[in-house]
C-alpha cells in the first residue's frame, strides 16, 4: 500500500508527493501563462509586421519550459514507479530551484511594459490572464520550495521567519513590495520621462518620487530585516520609527502615483504594490502599538530564551538571566 511519511515528505510504497496539489497548480498556471504569452505575441507580430519586442520570444521560451517540466513532474507522480523516482530527490528540488528562477525571470518580462505583453505603455493590464496566472504561478514555485525544504531537509522557512523576531514576516513582505515599487517606477521613467520627455512635467516628478521612496523603502526594510536576521532583535522604538517614517511615506506614494494623474493609477504592478506597502507599513504600526500597549516583550527575555537561559528577579526588582542548568547538582 502507498503511503507518504508525513516527517520526511518521502514516498512510502509509491505514493503522491504532500507537493502533487502544489505541482498540479503550478502546471495549470503555466499552461494559462504559456497559452496567453503565444496568443499576444502573435497578435503583436500580426500588427508590427512580423516585429516584436525581443522579450515575447523569452517569455514565450521559458513558460514553455517550466510547462513541459510540470507535465512530467505530474504525470511521474501518478505512477508509484514514477513518484519513487522523483518525490523527495535531489531531481525534485534542483527542478524546483530552476523553475523558481525562471519564473521570476517569467514575472519580470511579462510584467515590463516595453514587452507589451500584460501590460501597455501607461502600465495599465491588459491580458488578465497573463498578468495574473504568472504572478500566481510564481507565488505556487515558492510554495513548492518551501514545502520542499521544510519536508526533506526539515527547513520551516516559514516557522524560521516567525521565530526569530517579531514582526519579521511583514518586514519582509515590504521589503519585497518596496523593491517592485522601486522597479516599476523606474521602468515608466524610462518609457517616458527618459530621454524625450512624453508626459507632463508633474508626472515625471510623481514617477521621480516613486524611485526615490521605493530606494527610502528598501534600504530601511532591508537594514531592520538584516538586524532581525543577524542580531534577532532591534531596538523598538528605533523600528516603530523606521515603520511611521515607511508609513508617511507610502501614504504620500499612494495619494501622489495612484491619483488620476499619477504614473500608478492604471491597475499594475506600481498600483498594486504601492498599496501593499502601504497596508504592510501600516501593520507594522498596528503590531508595534499593540506590543506597546501590553507593556512589550523584553529583548533580554527573548534573548535569553533563545539561548536556553531563565528571566529571574532580584529583590531590588532587576531581572536577570540564569541558566537552568546552573540549578542542577554536579554528578
Amino acid at each position: 500500500m502507498s503511503g507518504i511519511d508525513v516527517e520526511t515528505g518521502q514516498v512510502t510504497g509509491g505514493g503522491r508527493s504532500p507537493r502533487f496539489v502544489h505541482w498540479a497548480a503550478f502546471l495549470f498556471f503555466s499552461a494559462i501563462t504559456l497559452a496567453s504569452s503565444v496568443e499576444e505575441s502573435n497578435a503583436i507580430r500580426e500588427e508590427q509586421d512580423g516585429e516584436a519586442p525581443s522579450g515575447q520570444g523569452w517569455a514565450v521560451a521559458l513558460s514553455s519550459i517550466a510547462f513541459a517540466l510540470c507535465a512530467i513532474i505530474v504525470i511521474m507522480q501518478l505512477h508509484p514507479i514514477g513518484s519513487a523516482l522523483i518525490v523527495g530527490t535531489k531531481v525534485e528540488g534542483a527542478v524546483i530551484l530552476l523553475l523558481v528562477g525562471f519564473w521570476a525571470a517569467t514575472v519580470s518580462i511579462i510584467s515590463d511594459a516595453r514587452n507589451q505583453l500584460s501590460v501597455d505603455k501607461e502600465g495599465t493590464v491588459t491580458n488578465g490572464n497573463l498578468y495574473y496566472f504568472s504572478w500566481a504561478g510564481f507565488v505556487c514555485s515558492v510554495m513548492l520550495l518551501v514545502s520542499y525544504l521544510r519536508a526533506i531537509f526539515g527547513v520551516d522557512l516559514a516557522g524560521e521567519l516567525r521565530s526569530r523576531s517579531e514582526r519579521l514576516t511583514i518586514w519582509s513582505a515590504l521589503l519585497a513590495s518596496q523593491l517592485v515599487v522601486m522597479g516599476a517606477s523606474a521602468n515608466i521613467f524610462d518609457l517616458y520621462c527618459s530621454p524625450n520627455l512624453t508626459q507632463s512635467d508633474a508626472y515625471c516628478s510623481r514617477t521621480t518620487f516613486g524611485i526615490v521612496a521605493g530606494v527610502i523603502g528598501t534600504l530601511i526594510s532591508l537594514g531592520v530585516v538584516g538586524m532581525k536576521i543577524a542580531a534577532s532583535a532591534v531596538p523598538f522604538a528605533g523600528e516603530c520609527f523606521a515603520a511611521l517614517i515607511l508609513s508617511v511615506l507610502n501614504a504620500l506614494v499612494v495619494a501622489f502615483l495612484t491619483s488620476p494623474s499619477g504614473p500608478g493609477s492604471p491597475l499594475g504592478n506600481l498600483y498594486y504594490f504601492s498599496w501593499i506597502s502601504l497596508v504592510a507599513s501600516a501593520m507594522l504600526i498596528a503590531d508595534c502599538f499593540e506590543t506597546y500597549k501590553s507593556g512589550g516583550e523584553s529583548s533580554a527575555a527573548t534573548n535569553a530564551h533563545s539561548a536556553g537561559t531563565e528571566m529571574t528577579s532580584t529583590a531590588n526588582g532587576e531581572d536577570i538571566a540564569v541558566d537552568p542548568l546552573d540549578n542542577d547538582d554536579n554528578i
